[in-house]
């Protein structure tokens, strides 16, 4: 009986310490870091999530930037802070993943990150401008073939989901292509646009919302991406390439996990809204709705899937 009494007085006590916890928090306004520059798609979305997640969370949310090392310099920032709630990040898979494996000294390691959720997604495509004169993926590989590292390709970060798709073509092609990082998408598409560059690793929205420009060669999507449906895939042209930029946001990480479920209920209510769904697909995005645990036991299986990966192209 005594055994009994003891058990209901410590539920009762935790049930007591937790409700404080839920009922204040969030009490100020929340800093929510874009570790890119402005005008990418981690901005467009938190931009497009920010009036909202004010509206459910009921404090400001600050959008602030972080951008540099393909975003390692604000993930390593993430590290560093609070773990109150009052400081998240936007986070992108596989970046998360590939730059502590590759770098070994990222400035933070993959666990240090407490997952909130996953929310969108971009595949990632290789595209030239309209008037080149690479019409085909063939094209571009036979010329980079006949003038090795003479064709040179954009792309958002070093280790990043662009410059490990570049490696990959390159190893299945047998050629040697040069790879240029930008700190963002958004840079990356403007030196491509405005011919510093010959082809460029860019996110389907970017592809899609240029695509009177452009010309994509391929995707690293399994079937044809739903907005570009003539495009082909890099498997159909005998290229096992599967490209995709993940994103979603995540906290420092002994942030309370009561304080991760009122985030992750906030950032998964805006993307299930049918409107916000609607106006990913519009534009390029595919909708994600994963929670905190799904998120976690993801970014662990593309752990084990990159490691050697990376180790092979690292050698």
């Amino acid at each position: 009986m005594r055994k009994l009494l003891v058990i209901a007085l410590t539920a009762c006590l935790c049930l007591a310490l937790a409700v404080p916890v839920l009922a204040k928090y969030p009490s100020e306004p929340i800093v929510y870091q874009i570790p890119f520059g402005p005008g990418g798609q981690s901005d467009l979305e938190a931009r497009r999530q920010q009036p909202m997640l004010e509206n459910i969370l009921g404090v400001k949310v600050v959008v602030q930037y972080k951008p540099g090392g393909g975003g390692s310099i604000g993930w390593a920032t993430l590290v560093t802070q609070k773990p109150n709630g009052y400081f998240i990040s936007g986070i992108n898979i596989p970046h998360i993943v590939l730059q502590p494996l590759a770098r070994g000294n990222a400035g933070y390691k993959t666990d240090q990150l407490k997952p909130i959720a996953l929310f969108q997604a971009t595949p990632i495509g290789l595209a030239v401008l309209k008037d080149s004169p690479f019409k085909t993926l063939a094209d571009l590989v036979a010329y980079a073939k006949k003038n090795p590292a003479a064709v040179i390709c954009g792309g958002s970060g070093t280790w990043s989901g662009h410059h490990i798709a570049h490696l990959q073509l390159c190893k299945a092609a047998g050629v040697k292509m040069t790879y240029i990082p930008s700190k963002g998408a958004a840079k990356s598409i403007a030196a491509f646009l405005g011919g510093h560059v010959k082809a460029v690793w860019a996110n389907s929205n970017d592809l899609v919302q240029h695509a009177d420009k452009i010309r994509v060669l391929a995707f690293g999507t399994k079937k044809p991406f739903p907005n570009l449906p003539k495009v082909p895939t890099f498997e159909s042209l005998g290229y096992k390439i599967y490209a995709s930029i993940d994103r979603g946001a995540a906290a420092p990480l002994k942030t309370p996990d009561a304080i991760i479920k009122v985030l992750q209920d906030a950032f998964i209510k805006i993307a299930s809204d049918p409107k916000v769904r609607a106006q990913m697909e519009r534009d390029g995005f595919v909708p994600l709705t994963m929670g905190a645990a799904e998120t976690k036991a993801y970014i662990d299986e593309k752990v084990k899937e990159w490691a050697p990966v990376v180790k092979e192209f690292k050698k």
